[in-house]
């Protein structure tokens, strides 16, 4: 394990914390943006607001794919599930989403809906295999990641002439979305940035190239970044170079796993089988043009869009969850009046508490014990 414990040195990370802190300018803040919800995660796990200056100010994004789905696709995911004769596979996050009326997959299997946990898609498959009478749907969510994994598996579908097996279909684009954080709509102002962390995982799919025209067209700067400590520190350490001397473009801090190209074999799977939609609901974005993928026509016996039917209303989120507003980094976790007291883990009112990498749940789980001492509802090390 030393290849990652070099990544997590102490000492190399109070040289590059002295490093950016060196950087600043004085006087001029820092609004950085982590897309990623794995980057949030490792900067609540690993304490970054303690060992940088309050001129850093990192705010979290919509990265995490369990929190920006809407609560009509949610709701819909449950509509597919009650159907008769089917089973639905999902992913352990989003069985504990919440829905319309705090519905989820999760008290639909509690009363009698077939609904399975999956570790992958090709699970899926293996349960359609063994259970050819029943319909078997795969809950497809998440960013360019974990796209190919879907369309490969509905080309072995087609190639196993696999007719009782259908994905739902949920797949985001990460570039779209940067792109809508930074415009200015009439329901909501862009938040301001100065710089985005860039995802690892989804850049190892598309390449950091593809980020370049949103750094162009906002004249922002961009830095791919590992997961590792070390690694968000050097990506900081180059944004904030990049904000003092007004650049914008991308750079590659995690040059030992991403190229500037992606994986072109993963790319040509998802062109194959997938399409643009012309538009997707995101939660706390709203609607964007273009930032999701629907399922080819020529593959549509594969579609529960287009085999099953599924309601279209608009679902109800809870009417005090600030999920929203977390996602669009207009408001912190701690900003919500639910978080940590009626909205827990155990509990979760929204999303952004579900998944391991939705920013309440990474503050409840690193901060919460530092935050309800600033409430004095716990007494200090010196004050017990």
């Amino acid at each position: 394990m030393r290849y990652l414990d070099e990544f997590r040195d102490p000492k190399v990370a109070e040289i590059l914390v002295q490093r950016i802190i060196s950087t600043l300018v004085p006087h001029q803040d820092y609004k950085i943006m982590e897309f990623c919800g794995g980057h949030t995660h490792v900067v609540h796990r690993y304490g970054f607001k303690e060992i940088l200056p309050p001129q850093i100010d990192l705010i979290h994004g919509p990265g995490c794919p369990v929190c920006i789905l809407p609560i009509s696709r949610i709701d819909q995911a449950i509509a597919l599930a009650t159907q008769q004769n089917v089973i639905l596979c999902s992913y352990a996050d989003m069985m504990r989403v919440p829905g319309s009326q705090q519905q989820s997959l999760l008290t639909a299997k509690a009363r009698g809906a077939d609904v399975r946990m999956v570790y992958s898609v090709e699970d899926a498959l293996a349960i359609a295999r063994s259970q050819p009478s029943r319909e078997v749907v795969f809950f497809a969510i998440g960013f360019e990641t974990t796209t190919p994994p879907t369309a490969v598996a509905i080309l072995q579908a087609r190639q196993e002439q696999l007719t009782n097996f259908t994905v739902f279909c949920n797949h985001v684009l990460t570039p779209v979305a940067m792109s809508a954080l930074l415009t200015t709509t009439a329901d909501s102002a862009a938040p301001v940035i100065d710089g985005f962390i860039g995802p690892a995982h989804v850049s190892l799919i598309i390449g950091s190239d593809a980020y370049r025209s949103v750094a162009h067209h906002f004249k922002k700067p961009i830095v791919i970044a590992g997961f590792e400590p070390i690694d968000l520190l050097q990506a900081l350490n180059m944004l904030i170079e990049m904000i003092n001397q007004r650049q914008f473009g991308v750079k590659n801090q995690f040059t030992r796993a991403v190229s500037t190209t992606g994986n072109v074999k993963a790319q040509q799977k998802i062109k194959e089988v997938f399409t643009i939609r012309d538009r997707f609901e995101w939660r706390g974005l709203g609607w964007i043009t273009k930032s999701a993928i629907k399922i080819r026509s020529q593959f549509a016996a594969f579609d529960a869009e287009e085999r099953f039917t599924l309601p279209t209303g608009a679902g109800q989120e809870h009417r005090a969850c600030q999920c929203a507003a977390v996602l669009r980094g207009q408001k912190k976790p701690i900003e919500c009046a639910l978080f940590a007291t009626a909205c827990t883990p155990s509990n979760p009112l929204g999303a952004c508490m579900v998944s391991s990498e939705g920013a309440c749940a990474a503050s409840y789980a690193f901060d919460r014990a530092r935050i309800l001492i600033q409430q004095r509802k716990l007494p200090s090390h010196d004050e017990s």
